[in-house]
């Protein structure tokens, strides 16, 4: 049997004139996992949209395609294609479980909530001729699924190609996230055994490597003892993790001694009146600083998220919440508009407010605001939302971030890797280009594994010269 699975792209990963760094940072790990449960006889082809054109003119016996909602037009482009040339088509994945009626005009057959268990029986129905119109899935585990097909990724598209995922969810329940909605009907956190986590990892080539779990440290003994086994593997690692998991006493230590150096953190907001809103309860009472301040006690790295626009928000929180990272020495910021996805209780609350004003899934990117805020005009929210990023990415403010360190090598490593990453924006697109991005990679690590590290007193000389950047503007 003859398999096109396709990552399709979003529209701003295409553009002739930028290719952000962002789009070609991680392999697409869902159908690589899907694959798996596919005959070693059958040829599979998996293209992933954002790093290489397309193929359209092949003739594949199935289609399978996974959708998000900034990318679900041209899912369904792809669907319609492929249908027309008489390719059975399915489609799975967030935006198909939150809207399985708009997906199902465009498949044959639709996914709903993770495939584990949904796959095994889809492929055994349509090898015998009566496959179903809706898998939904019931039964959460990860026990037992095989090893993800990574020989079907290509690696060398990608800055960050030792991606993993070891666990499925979040055990929180936040209203924005999609979460809840996707794993509707069973469990909405669950594991790897560690056996297996550990088994993954050993399969990977090279020292670095990205967790990309919605919250790693969600299950404390699962974490722990997989932290314990990755000891002396010499790896290092980023991965995400919540305020409250961070101030867990001796999780985040077994952590660093494992080789973690970069965690993404959802603070999302300042104000405890957002948090409540939004049920992110686990924020709630919880000093931000005091984690900061232990993830760079262990040499780790931090990329804080924060979103703009909840209903206590005015034209004040840009500001506000820039001069904060910035003061608190976080090395890298994403900054988000608060987007109501379909399937969420942030949708639905909002729907039933009529506050939603745009239907258009390629502007719900958290770059666009889609409904009315509260305290602000929509305008005003996606002005501050691109000033967050200038301001806080300005040489002033990255140098500012780095005098926050006590150690010259820690100011040094967040001059390097604060500016590059945004500064450096021209190089990588020059990279992507010419498809070298891969070619970083090891400078990735030789940072990654920089970090907690001294340097001695005899490099005062450096710290002299250093000094004077600080007095330097943007």
């Amino acid at each position: 049997m003859k398999v096109k699975m396709i990552l399709p792209a979003l529209t701003e990963a295409l553009s002739p004139f930028w290719r952000p760094i962002k789009y070609h940072l991680f392999p697409p790990l869902g159908l690589a996992t899907i694959a798996a449960f596919f005959d070693e006889t059958d040829d599979i082809d998996l293209q992933d949209e954002h790093v290489e054109v397309l193929n359209l003119n092949d003739e594949p016996d199935l289609v399978v395609i996974q959708v998000y909602i900034t990318s679900a037009y041209r899912a369904y482009e792809l669907a319609d294609h492929y249908r027309h040339k008489g390719a059975y088509v399915v489609l799975g994945g967030l935006h198909v479980t939150a809207l399985p009626q708009e997906a199902a005009h465009h498949a044959d057959t639709i996914f709903l909530g993770p495939g584990e268990d949904t796959w095994p029986l889809f492929l055994q129905d349509f090898r015998a001729g009566h496959p179903a119109k809706t898998y939904q899935s019931k039964l959460r585990t990860l026990l037992g699924v095989p090893p993800i097909r990574r020989d079907l990724i290509k690696r060398y598209h990608y800055l960050i190609p030792n991606s993993i995922v070891v666990s499925r969810g979040c055990p929180h329940h936040c209203d924005f996230c999609y979460k809840d909605a996707f794993y509707q009907g069973g469990k909405s956190f669950y594991t790897q055994s560690v056996e297996d986590a550990l088994t993954e990892i050993e399969r990977l080539p090279g020292k670095h490597l990205y967790f990309l779990d919605d919250h790693l440290f969600g299950h404390a003994p699962f974490a722990a003892e997989l932290f314990e086994g990755m000891k002396g593997m010499g790896r290092v690692w980023q991965a995400a993790a919540t305020v409250e998991s961070i101030l867990q006493p001796d999780l985040l230590e077994k952590a660093a001694a494992a080789g973690l150096r970069s965690v993404f953190v959802g603070f999302e907001t300042l104000d405890p009146h957002n948090l409540r809103e939004q049920h992110k309860y686990h924020n709630l009472n919880r000093d931000y600083t005091t984690a900061i301040r232990r993830l760079q006690e262990y040499g780790v790295m931090v990329n804080g998220s924060f979103v703009y626009g909840m209903d206590s928000d005015d034209e004040t929180v840009f500001d506000r919440t820039v001069e904060w990272a910035v003061a608190q020495g976080i090395e890298t910021a994403t900054f988000h508009i608060l987007t109501p996805y379909p399937g969420t209780r942030l949708y639905e609350r909002m729907a039933a407010q009529n506050r939603i004003t745009d239907d258009n899934w390629d502007r719900y990117d958290t770059r666009h605001a889609v409904y009315r805020p509260v305290q602000m005009s929509v305008e005003t929210l996606e002005q501050g939302y691109w000033r967050s990023y200038r301001e806080f990415y300005r040489w002033s403010s990255i140098v500012r971030g780095a005098w926050t360190k006590e150690h010259l090598a820690d100011r040094l490593r967040h001059l390097a890797y604060t500016g590059s990453w945004k500064k450096a924006e021209p190089i990588w697109d020059i990279l992507i280009r010419f498809k070298q991005v891969n070619q970083l990679l090891p400078m990735l690590e030789s940072v990654l594994t920089s970090f907690g590290h001294r340097l001695t007193a005899e490099d005062s000389k450096l710290l002299a010269l250093s000094s004077r950047v600080s007095t330097a503007g943007d």
